[in-house]
Formats: structure tokens, sequence, C-alpha cells
């Protein structure tokens, strides 16, 4: 049996959250570099896809350095067969872990009956989790939210931990809220009696709105958490994990490093979500932001950059 890397790790556990079209090889490179969290995510894959015409794009998003380790391979679906093939492929591949996501709210995935859709269907939800098990020994996860219209925390988070995963973790908002309303912290202490109570050995994570270090080990010792999830804080800010703050000629040659880790014109639109979080908080910004957006390679993004730092 492989032993479960997650009761290894000091507590609090502050991990990095998969975010599709962010976290992809390049951004954890640099969270490497510049701040690495206790775990890393990759950005979810399909199950199904993972066995169809799209299996290598679906590989591709789950190449890793050996130096990312610990790291969790997260995925969707709604096929219980297909969750039990792909746990054996990932755990061929080296993950360290497997994360099922129940909690994505984005209308195509839904669709699938995957993500956030399975808020709906408790019971389909199990038989995932319980085949997942099957089919591999490193230790499965589950991140979801409170619940879909409201919060569902008996009837959706109480069979989750019934079914004793690695680790819970959960984002203090509904499926409904998406990222409009304040996480709701003040139902974490109630989750962890939860726990302590249905399922003692799994972890719980909690996840929404942490915008610093500091704010996350608070958390965390205030709720009784094993640990935080930090998502969107770390945009254009890989020092996010080393508690640093850079001047703005560092974040600005960032951006540069950042680019030729990439080094690929097909991910150029991708990279400009990074670019706008990388480009804030100093003097000259907008502007520098503004003509960045208009920028139509990598070569016009360092031109304007070493222009911006004369």
């Amino acid at each position: 049996m492989q032993s479960n890397f997650w009761k290894k790790l000091k507590k609090p556990i502050i991990v990095a959250a998969p975010m599709s079209g962010v976290t992809d090889d390049a951004f954890r490179l640099m969270l490497l570099k510049y701040g690495r969290p206790d775990v890393f995510w990759t950005e979810f894959v399909s199950v199904e896809g993972l066995f169809s015409k799209g299996r290598e794009s679906c590989l591709e998003v789950l190449k890793f350095s050996p130096k990312e380790h610990p790291i969790v391979a997260q995925v969707f679906g709604s096929d219980p067969s297909y969750f039990k093939k792909a746990a054996s492929e990932i755990e061929e591949l080296g993950f360290d872990g497997i994360d099922i996501n129940m909690g994505c709210p984005d209308r195509a995935i839904e669709k699938k009956g995957s993500g956030a859709a399975l808020i709906k269907d408790v019971e389909l939800a199990k038989e995932i989790i319980r085949a997942t098990k099957k089919g591999t020994k490193i230790p499965v996860s589950v991140k979801t939210r409170l619940g879909y219209n409201e919060n569902q925390i008996n009837e959706w988070i109480v069979p989750l931990l019934k079914e004793k995963v690695a680790v819970l973790t959960i984002h203090f908002r509904t499926r409904k809220e998406l990222y409009r309303y304040p996480a709701q912290w003040e139902l974490a202490k109630e989750i962890v009696k939860l726990r302590d109570l249905h399922a003692p050995e799994t972890l719980i994570i909690g996840n929404g709105d942490v915008k610093s270090l500091k704010e996350a080990q608070k958390l965390a010792k205030e709720n009784n958490l094993d640990g935080i999830m930090i998502g969107r804080a770390t945009m254009g800010n890989p020092w996010f994990f080393s508690n640093k703050s850079p001047d703005t000629k560092e974040r600005l040659n960032a951006i540069i490093e950042h680019i030729e880790i990439v080094n690929d014109p097909k991910r150029f639109s991708q990279m400009k979500k990074h670019f706008h979080a990388y480009t804030k908080g100093f003097n000259g910004a907008k502007e520098l932001r503004d003509s960045i957006m208009e920028a139509k390679n990598y070569s016009e993004v360092k031109k304007l950059i070493e222009k911006f730092l004369l």
C-alpha cells in the first residue's frame, strides 16, 4: 500500500489551487522558484478525455517536473468507470495524489454532469469516489463547494466525509454564489466538527478569498483547519508562498522569465491573464498593462517591459 503523503506534511498545509488556464507547468515552475506551496495541483483534465482523441492534450496538461513533488492531478468527469482507469494512469505517471473536481461552476463542465453538477447527484458522486479509490493506491481527495443553490452541509458535505477521502477541500461558497459574494468562512468550524464525527482521518482544507500568507495561517488556526488553498491571489504573484513583496523591477522581470519558460506562441492569448495580473500596484502600471494587452506576441511584450524599465 502506497503511503499517504498528506500525513507527513506539517500543518497548516498551504497549497496552490488548480485553476484552468492558469496553473499550467510554466506557472508552477514560477512558483517553484519564487515561493513554493506545500502541495502543487495541476489544471484539471477530463477522465473521459484521457482515453479519447484528446488524450495527448490531456497528457500535456499533466506534465510536471520532478521538483514539484508532492503534486496532485485534478480530474473531472461523470463516469465512474473512467475515473477508475484514470486513477491507475495518474498513479503510473508518478503523481502523489488524485483530486476529483466536484465544484467547478463552468456551464460546459456541468452540462456533462461533471464539476458542480455532481452536488445534485450525491449517489453518483459517491460511486465516483469509490471507483477512483479502486483504481489506485495513491490518496484520493475531493474539491467542492458548500452546496448548489444553498448551503447543503448535511446533505452534501457529510456524505463526502463518510467516503473517507484523504482530503476534502471546500470552497466556502455555493455554486450559485460563484465569486460574487464573500466566502463563508464562518461555516468552517461546523464542517470541522462534522469531520471529527464522521471521518477523523480526513484533512479539511479551506478555500476562498484568501489574500495573504498571514491571512491563510490565521484562518487555519482560528478554524482548526488542516490547511488553506490559495487561488486567485497567486496570479501575478509567484512570491505569495514566500511572503516576499517584490519591487517593480522584480515583478516585470518575472514576466519576461515567465514568457521564456512558456516559449509557445500558441499559448500567447492564455498568457495575457498573467500579464494583466503582474502589472498592478506600481506607478505607470495601468499604462504599461494597457499597452501589453494590445501586444501581438512575446517579443512585443518584452520590448514594452524593457522600455518601461529604462
